[in-house]
């Protein structure tokens, strides 16, 4: 349904250094580069579908409110670290992982990075099943 998404940023290298990491923990990977954007996809994707940008018309990059970009991530255990990972690189806590109430297997969190934009990683697989310990 969606073609791509675009966040602003104010500082293009602290962007991409951001999301550079946090990215490739639930499936996405920096794809290109050009003056002032970054364009990240997952590993069978043919296009970038996010962008990092500064914005064209040249005015400070805000964030908008009730706007968040969820990014399907593959395993709950990817969920727990992109969390971490946000955090760690001086992103904002929205949401610490754990099941929402929209479905059963709907497992998200959600982060600002260090521009405010609001993002979220979701799984939405059932848990796996732990096999019984055999002793």
């Amino acid at each position: 349904m969606l073609l791509y998404v675009t966040v602003g940023t104010n500082d293009i290298a602290r962007a991409g250094a951001f999301y550079d990491t946090v990215l490739p923990l639930i499936g996405y990977r920096r794809q290109k580069v050009g003056a002032g954007e970054i364009g990240y996809a997952g590993d069978d994707d043919t296009r970038c579908r996010f962008w990092v940008v500064t914005p064209h018309n040249g005015r400070v990059a805000t964030h908008g409110n009730g706007a968040t970009v969820a990014f399907d991530a593959p395993t709950r255990l990817s969920v727990d670290a992109f969390h971490r990972a946000a955090l760690a690189l001086g992103g904002s806590d929205e949401g610490a992982p754990g099941l929402r109430p929209f479905h059963a297997d709907f497992y998200a969190a959600f982060v600002r990075d260090p521009d405010g934009n609001k993002l979220a990683a979701v799984c939405e697989r059932p848990e796996p099943p732990v096999a019984p310990l055999i002793t």
